[in-house]
């Protein structure tokens, strides 16, 4: 029935106009309790699929993926379509508008999409505002979220540690985890910081605001991640790996958008990526071993992908690019797949 719809109506929408009016049905659908409450049942990850991590149930362990919920309006309904966690954003300090349109495009023969939106979003103190009132009702409390943050576009690279910082420090009270995005090609420079002497005070001044944050609001620290992306060679993986443990950072996520490719402007997503994360996800657990988290993004177009990233060394699963091709019935197959191999992690490391 999707596919037709998608055949049929959405792929004649602009894509960043059809993403509008998908998330903008979504949440309409969760903000409607009985329609939601049968939504949720049909859709949620099932038993056994739980993974206990940071202290926290993951109800399954494949999540929704940055780039989706921008802005944290729609995490009720993105569980609703039975993702174990969401991960919003990305979020900068200072709100910015992103890249001029066209910014987004649908790659249909290889069931991908290209973007450079440029980190549009309300910026860290309206999205902690939000956050905040979500996690003031228990139902709330219990979802699963993560925050993906990143530089605002004006900091110039000097002053990008504490740009990050301050994102930190208002989102970390409401985030479950924090990931510091070093990643995206569409914010001039930002891929810069993944040097290693670059990403060195990025990710200590997060790491600090963060555990300042915490502390005020009497919450135990927030774990914090680094973003990568598939375009690093292996050495640059491996050195980014060796300073996570060397700083004690709780895991990496891996990958990014690719701009290995002759399509345009911007970063490539979904099935294109998909040889390469497998590639760094394995790299980075046999480089940390078995206590940090890895968590797998990039082509996960069904279960079988999503299995793939688990073999090879994947704690939690992402996706994002599937669910436009995909659908909402998307999360739920790949969380029922999921669950007869779910296992419970090794201890994070602090």
């Amino acid at each position: 029935m999707y596919r037709l719809l998608f055949d049929l109506v959405l792929r004649r929408l602009d894509p960043e106009q059809a993403h509008r009016l998908a998330f903008g049905l979504i949440r309409a659908v969760a903000a409607v309790p009985g329609l939601s409450h049968v939504v949720r049942a049909v859709l949620a990850p099932p038993p056994g699929g739980e993974i206990e991590l940071w202290g926290r149930r993951f109800p399954s362990r494949f999540g929704l993926a940055a780039g989706f919920d921008k802005d944290g309006h729609g995490v009720r309904g993105m569980t609703m379509l039975g993702f174990g966690f969401v991960e919003v954003g990305t979020v900068t300090a200072e709100p910015q508008p992103g890249n001029e349109r066209p910014r987004l495009w649908r790659v249909l023969e290889r069931r991908a999409l290209r973007n450079r939106m440029g980190f549009n979003n309300d910026g860290s103190a309206a999205v902690a505002a939000r956050l905040r009132r979500l996690r003031a009702t228990p139902g709330g409390r219990r979802l699963v979220v993560g925050v993906n943050i990143g530089k605002t576009k004006v900091t110039p690279p000097e002053l990008a540690a504490a740009d990050y910082a301050t994102s930190a420090g208002r989102l970390a009270p409401y985030a479950d985890y924090l990931v510091v995005n070093v990643s995206s090609p569409n914010t001039p420079g930002l891929r810069d910081l993944q040097a290693v002497e670059a990403l060195r005070p990025v990710l200590e001044a997060t790491r600090v605001a963060a555990d300042e944050a915490t502390t005020r609001a009497g919450r135990a620290p927030v774990p914090v991640l680094v973003k990568i992306a598939p375009d690093l060679s292996d050495e640059d993986v491996d050195a980014v790996a060796d300073l996570v443990a060397e700083l004690g950072l709780d895991g990496v996520v891996a990958v990014n958008t690719t701009v290995g490719h002759d399509l345009g402007p911007g970063g490539l997503s979904g099935p294109p990526v998909l040889a390469r994360g497998l590639d760094v996800v394995a790299r980075l657990r046999t480089r940390l071993g078995e206590e940090a988290v890895v968590v797998g993004v990039g082509g996960i177009s069904g279960p079988a992908d999503a299995r793939e990233y688990v073999a090879v060394g994947a704690t939690l699963v992402q996706g994002y690019t599937g669910l436009v091709y995909e659908g909402p019935g998307y999360a739920a197959r790949i969380a029922r797949a999921l669950a007869p191999a779910a296992v419970h992690p090794p201890a994070v490391r602090r």
